[in-house]
């Protein structure tokens, strides 16, 4: 339950139909196996103290006398467990019959939420015995509780843990278009519950698979859907138990056929962070709906759920191509529309070699296609100067060459020199000065050979570097159009990795490959024996570990120590605990020190959700204190 994470779970136990007694006993088995394995919140199938299936048994007193006292049994037997469970039953309340989730905790009943939606056609006749259910709350008096309310819409507040909200819909509430729990999401709820029994039909568990994904992505909650399994007539029907848990349209886990405890962990605070990022559900019902409390321990929540040690990057090979090609697809059509809207003459590429700029005059070349340019028009510039590798110009020149780019190499060694005895700098002086006057000088003839050519610069640094300002300022900090800006540097290694197995592109192969296994490098120093000397990953730190952070510090919000706790579970396999720790503190000091480059950056695509335009993905004072994430670290 710390850093926001609630075990959550769903349960279908094997049922007897109109056997009331042994499904109580399945049910208080469930609810003690999940209580054993941590989970807070549990949720059980539709109707499962008698089975969904009884048809006109429903009317028979005898069955729903032995219901009530199998809620009783399951209250009694379950008096020390602090799971919240939605048991569903069969319940007469005045004059009618509800087909209801009873929401017990502790041996006492918080509440009970009757089906608002009742199907009536094809297979399922709920109006034959029950009724929907009525409008407004009510206060009952069963099992000796007295004042227990009961009313669709109910809403189950967490004392210890603010941000666990609970509402409670029943199968076919879900299917419907006014479900309840729209307004329950809009009253504050972040994790909807569904008792449901949804039959097996060919192709019914994809639509019941995308109704509970966009319903937690529309709501921004975690929903947690019960379906019910063996046990049930298979007179005319099968039932899978079907079982679902997700969190703002992403499923967290799934089983069907199976039955028992399928559990992940739901992260509230997460929700409730996006909701207040988005205010998507910014109105609340003019109904105040009627608000439960309840309480939980707190304690940490271990995590079962998966986390990815590359958030930007797919892990499927079909979703990562499919990615690579949308975001190349993108980035082409912003580099296209820019070129057409200036008249640009031409392109101008600075290639050193590396990564970037290797992804970045493969966009620009497929900008050029899509304008129906000759790839001439792509004039790539490589600029050797003090480290500069054999290996990174030779693969620049060749890339170019390959791709049909006007190649051009301009040695900036002299010019630099040139510069030095300007500024009074030792050339044996090997410091930032010496490093920057490189990079600044690169993009100065850059600059000029576009305005030479009509044409214009385009920017290489990608999204990791500007975050952590790793990039000279007014050197390769600027171009006029930066295709990489929000692509980080894991997947700007996959996206050449993609362009290199392009069938199409078969004669970039090699040179793509040598370019992907080149050590990550400004060369801004001198080289050693010929070899780089300057490896930015031993600088800087993992990239790996920085766009882990990245991502859930600009697209979250996540406080140092739920990052650091997400890459432990993550990348500690990797990494050990201090060096996951020493580069989240470099992470957060480079971030707030160097705002100021972000406040001045070129135009660029935004391709994903994180981007870090000063026009508005991010704004933030550059001369913003980090204390209070340093301190948070130093406590960790």
């Amino acid at each position: 339950m710390k850093d926001g994470f609630i075990s959550a779970a769903s349960g279908a136990p094997k049922l007897r139909l109109a056997d009331c007694a042994y499904n109580a006993e399945q049910t208080f088995r469930i609810m003690r196996a999940a209580e054993a394995a941590g989970v807070k919140v549990l949720v059980l199938p539709e109707l499962g103290l008698t089975g969904y299936t009884c048809g006109d048994l429903f009317a028979q007193e005898a069955l729903l006398s032995a219901t009530v006292e199998a809620l009783g049994t399951v209250l009694e037997a379950t008096r020390n467990l602090e799971v919240v469970t939605a048991v569903g039953l069969p319940l007469r309340v005045e004059n009618g019959l509800y087909n209801c989730a009873a929401i017990i905790q502790k041996g006492r009943i918080l509440g009970l939420v009757p089906k608002t939606h009742l199907p009536n056609y094809g297979e399922f006749y709920e109006k034959r015995w029950f009724a929907p259910a009525p409008e407004g709350t009510a206060s009952i008096s069963i099992l000796g509780q007295e004042d227990v309310p009961f009313g669709a819409g109910l809403l189950f507040r967490c004392d210890s843990v603010p941000d666990l909200i609970l509402g409670f819909e029943i199968c076919e509430d879900l299917w419907s278009p006014d479900s309840p729990s729209i307004q329950m999401a809009q009253a504050g709820a972040t994790i909807i519950g569904n008792p449901s029994a949804s039959n097996e039909v060919l192709g019914k568990d994809a639509y019941r698979r995308q109704l509970v994904t966009m319903q937690s992505a529309k709501l921004l909650c975690g929903y947690v859907y019960a379906s019910s399994g063996a046990g049930e007539s298979t007179a005319d029907l099968v039932f899978g138990a079907h079982q679902i848990i997700a969190e703002n349209g992403t499923i967290l886990a799934e089983r069907r056929f199976e039955g028992g405890l399928l559990a992940s962990e739901i992260d509230v605070s997460k929700l409730a962070s996006e909701r207040r990022r988005t205010q998507s559900l910014g109105n609340p019902p003019q109904t105040k709906p009627c608000t439960v409390g309840f309480g939980l321990t707190v304690s940490p929540t271990k995590l079962t759920r998966y986390v990815s040690p590359q958030p930007f990057v797919p892990e499927n090979r079909e979703d990562r191509d499919a990615r690579c090609q949308e975001i190349l697809l993108l980035a082409s059509l912003g580099l296209k529309q820019r070129l057409e809207h200036t008249g640009a003459k031409c392109a101008v590429v600075g290639l050193s070699g590396g990564l970037d700029s290797t992804l970045a005059v493969l966009i620009t070349g497929l900008a050029m296609k899509l304008l129906n340019r000759p790839m001439t028009d792509i004039i790539a510039v490589t600029m050797p100067c003090f480290g500069t590798t054999s290996r990174t110009k030779n693969n620049a020149v060749i890339l170019a060459e390959r791709l049909g780019a006007t190649l051009r190499t301009v040695d900036i060694s002299n010019s630099v020199r040139s510069h030095f005895r300007d500024i009074g700098h030792d050339l044996e002086t090997t410091d930032l000065t010496y490093e920057n006057a490189q990079a600044r000088e690169r993009t100065q003839v850059l600059m000029d050979i576009a305005n030479a050519g009509g044409g214009l610069v385009i920017g290489t640094g990608d999204l990791s570097e500007l975050a952590l300002g790793w990039c000279t300022y007014n050197g390769d900090h600027m171009s006029m159009y930066g295709v990489n800006a929000s692509i980080p540097k894991t997947l700007v290694r996959h996206l050449v990795g993609y362009l290199a197995n392009d069938g199409e592109k078969q004669n970039l192969h090699d040179v793509l490959e040598d370019i992907l296994d080149t050590p990550v490098s400004p060369e801004l120093l001198p080289a050693v024996q010929g070899e780089i000397s300057q490896r930015t990953e031993d600088l800087v730190g993992p990239y790996e570990l920085h766009d882990f952070f990245l991502y859930y510090v600009l697209r979250w919000g996540f406080s140092p120590r739920k990052i650091d706790r997400l890459a432990q579970y993550a990348l500690g396999r990797k990494y050990s605990h201090d060096v996951i720790r020493k580069w989240l503190k470099v992470f957060y000091r480079r971030f707030f020190t160097q705002q100021f480059k972000r406040d001045c950056v070129p135009n660029g695509p935004k391709i994903g959700t994180v981007a870090m335009s000063p026009r508005g993905d991010w704004r933030m004072p550059s001369d913003a204190h980090r204390v209070l994430w340093e301190a948070e670290i130093e406590g960790l």
